[in-house]
């Protein structure tokens, strides 16, 4: 933790560098992506503060669209689209996800019962070979179907609808840091 602190202590004695934060954000990216502390959007993509508007959830889960209680996760799609106007969203799955391998292997979860009732929202369970410790096709098909939630977002139909928004899926592996996007063409993940 000393180290954390560390950095922190020194981290605003350069406030010229952030003055122009304080007048307002316009990130043209949601990116959503799981929250283990191996992935980190700003490392993976080189953004600078107020360049990415992120949702981080255990799995990167996309809830159903609330049809009776938004959740923060609706909440924070909704804010990005409507309000900021991103103009793009990444789902960025990664390697070895501990919430998608449990999926795909059926874990017992019990012990852990808000992870598992969290789990439930990632219906359909993702395909894949369940002795797979990078889990790449689980957490392949767990992507897509997070694109294919987010289209039922009233917001985010409206504006693919009118050409305004692109939805990308990553693949991150944690192991080599190589970034795949899918591919419609291909229906594969490639390198960037």
């Amino acid at each position: 933790m000393q180290p954390l602190i560390d950095n922190a202590r020194t981290f605003g004695q350069r406030p010229e560098e952030f003055a122009k934060l304080a007048e307002g954000q316009s990130p043209q990216v949601l990116f959503i992506t799981c929250s283990d502390s191996r992935v980190v959007p700003a490392l993976i993509t080189g953004a600078r503060p107020g360049e990415l508007f992120e949702l981080r959830t255990a799995g990167n889960i996309v809830p159903p669209y609330p049809d009776q209680r938004p959740s923060g996760e609706a909440a924070t799609i909704e804010y990005a689209v409507t309000v900021l106007g991103v103009s793009d969203i990444v789902v960025c799955g990664h390697s070895h996800c501990g919430a998608v391998g449990a999926l795909v292997r059926g874990d017992d979860l019990d012990a852990v019962p808000a992870v598992r009732d969290w789990l439930t929202s990632a219906e359909p369970r993702p395909a894949g070979a369940a002795d797979d410790p990078c889990v790449a096709e689980g957490v392949q098909s767990h992507v897509l179907a997070q694109l294919l939630r987010l289209r039922s977002y009233p917001c985010v139909a409206e504006r693919l609808a009118q050409g305004r928004l692109t939805l990308h899926g990553w693949y991150y592996e944690v192991h080599t840091g190589a970034v795949r996007a899918h591919r419609c063409l291909t229906d594969s993940f490639e390198a960037l």
